[in-house]
């Protein structure tokens, strides 16, 4: 069986101006996928492609093995069966709840779009408002009225453009995880564009992070935070700092953190940084028996509180500064002294970057 969506070696030109260079990934059926990047990285062009508003000038791109886009040749958007949701909502101001979301039931019978509707209505948890306005709904109802709108016709796709950007910031995951689950229940497969990397993890299964046009690495938000395939992935997702290093053998790394085992194979004497995620500094208190492996002694610079945690700023001996994530049971003052022990079990390795 093919995939739902298979895009490949796709590329899109402006003009003599190269936007998007030789896209590949594929989604499953039932999946949930994301393009995550920094304005301008070419993520929503490539979400326009897919829609078939956008040709392509290399490549292919299938929905369930049938090619709805190759060079000089698209299938029109209204006959690919994906659903949209925009930034702004894009309702109806004029029209009720009810009728924004079977705007797209054309061709229904007046009993199959009552049902559909109402259906809609409870599971996005809007039960009881169809006959409301949009203006009389907050942020966060429109948007499940914009998603219903979109499901209502029972699309093989669904893509999101930045749906979450105009809501409050303390809304976007809650909303992000809620949509998610109104997807699964569905069944229905799509495509999140967006910048923010919470949202990216609370929604989907497979992110793909993109700059400068390209897709860096198409993967789970785990392995993109502990395996990250390149420097610019291990910089743009999460947090973390890079420490000198140097392959001792084709195993272990000497680093100000100690000697460090890895499972990628390394030449003797190559220069090297490693990755060092804040949650990767483990805080050893005093007395603690359960502590294991080398130890290293860094001075806090500065720290804040986040509620459940604290994120310390810590400099070693060697003048390196850290990010070091603790609970926040841990309170440790600047100025005073931390013991830290690193957790190798995402032990990361890129070769020395020079200026």
């Amino acid at each position: 069986m093919p995939p739902l969506l298979a895009i490949d070696a796709v590329s899109v030109a402006y003009g003599s101006t190269q936007v998007l260079h030789q896209i590949a990934l594929t989604l499953s059926h039932g999946s949930i996928g994301c393009l995550l990047g920094p304005s301008g990285c070419g993520k929503t062009t490539l979400l326009r492609a897919i829609a078939g508003f956008e040709p392509i000038s290399a490549g292919s791109i299938a929905l369930e093995g049938q090619v709805v886009s190759a060079p000089g040749r698209t299938l029109p958007p209204e006959r690919r069966q994906i659903g949209m949701v925009f930034q702004d909502f894009a309702l109806f101001p004029h029209l009720s709840i009810a009728d924004n979301i079977a705007f797209g039931l054309r061709g229904w019978s007046a009993s199959d779009r009552r049902q559909r509707v109402e259906a809609l209505l409870r599971l996005v948890g809007l039960s009881g408002y169809g006959r409301h306005y949009p203006h009389q709904l907050s942020g966060g109802q429109q948007q499940r009225v914009a998603l219903a709108r979109a499901l209502a016709p029972r699309p093989r796709l669904l893509l999101l453009d930045e749906p979450f950007s105009s809501l409050d910031v303390t809304l976007r995951e809650g909303l992000a995880r809620e949509v998610r689950e109104i997807l699964s229940q569905e069944g229905t497969s799509a495509i999140l564009v967006t910048h923010d990397q919470q949202e990216a993890f609370a929604f989907a299964d497979e992110i793909g992070v993109m700059a400068g046009g390209r897709l860096l690495q198409w993967d789970s938000g785990y392995n993109l935070y502990h395996r990250p395939a390149s420097r610019t992935v291990a910089q743009f997702v999460g947090q973390g700092q890079m420490v000198p290093g140097r392959w001792l053998d084709t195993t272990r790394v000497e680093t100000p953190l100690g000697i460090l085992r890895s499972d990628a194979e390394g030449t003797p004497g190559a220069e090297v940084d490693v990755l060092v995620r804040p949650d990767d500094l483990v805080h050893v208190r005093s007395g603690d028996s359960s502590a294991s492996g080398a130890l290293v002694t860094a001075t806090v610079i500065n720290r804040v509180f986040r509620g459940a945690e604290y994120l310390y700023t810590v400099q070693l001996g060697s003048g390196q500064q850290l990010l070091c994530l603790t609970p926040s049971h841990d309170d440790v003052a600047p100025g005073e002294r931390m013991a830290l022990r690193l957790d190798q079990r995402h032990l990361v390795v890129f070769p020395r970057q020079t200026a």
